[in-house]
This record gives structure tokens, sequence and C-alpha cells, in this order.
């Protein structure tokens, strides 16, 4: 598989997941909408990261790279950039925290920063899947 269509199939993929994470707000599912937000995001990250042929198995990897080969490299919102490592902890918190309660405020947070960054994932997709093919 190309890295084109590897990238092209994560995006894809994000989209869904965050569809998964807007249904459960509507379900009341919190705890789940942050989860599912997280992983939107950490996928479309992943789609990014694809064109450049880079991946980790863990997920402090992915942000890393993400950060250092995306960001840094100006292919990407460094103000959107920021919404992964907080959602992380957040995803983090609500799965395996004691005692965590999440607000429909916080999940509705989530979510929000979930689409905006699924927005600039395809935005910089695109510009760079037509940047390397000139």
């Amino acid at each position: 598989m190309s890295r084109i269509n590897l990238a092209k199939y994560r995006l894809e993929r994000a989209k869904e997941i965050l569809i998964e994470a807007e249904d459960s707000f509507k379900q009341g599912h919190l705890s789940l909408t942050v989860n599912r937000s997280y992983y939107a995001m950490f996928t479309a990250a992943r789609a990014l990261l694809a064109l450049k042929e880079l991946d980790s198995s863990k997920h402090s990897g992915v942000i890393s790279l993400f950060n250092q080969y995306i960001v840094k490299a100006e292919l990407f919102s460094k103000e959107f950039s920021k919404f992964l490592s907080k959602a992380k902890d957040i995803r983090e918190d609500a799965d395996y925290g004691d005692f965590v309660k999440i607000t429909q405020e916080d999940a509705e947070n989530q979510l929000d920063h979930a689409r905006k960054f699924i927005a600039e994932a395809e935005k910089s997709l695109m510009k760079l899947i037509k940047g390397g093919e000139k």
C-alpha cells in the first residue's frame, strides 16, 4: 500500500471515529465521547505521519513524531496541534482514573477540538499530497 493510500485511509478512519464520538455525545456517553474524540485526532495525526513514512507503537511516540515532523515543519496549525496532547491526558483520565467525572462541557470541548483537528489534518494532507506530486 502506498503512503498516500495509507494516509487517506487513516484520515477516513479518523472521520468515522469522529462520528462515533458525536454519536456517543448525543447518547450522553461523555467518557466515551472523550475517548473517541482523542482517537479521531490520534488517527488523523497518524494519517499525516504516513506521508512521511513515520509511525510509533506508542501514543506518546506518535505525538512526539507529529510535533517534530509535521508541526515544527509548519505543515499543521500549531494552535490545533496542542489539542492532541491535551486530549490524550483527558482520555487517559476518563479511561483509567478513579472517581473521574467527565462533564458535558469537557466532552463538548473535546468533540469541538477533534472536529477542528480533523479539518486541519484534511487540509494539510491535501497540501502535502499535491506538493508531493509536483
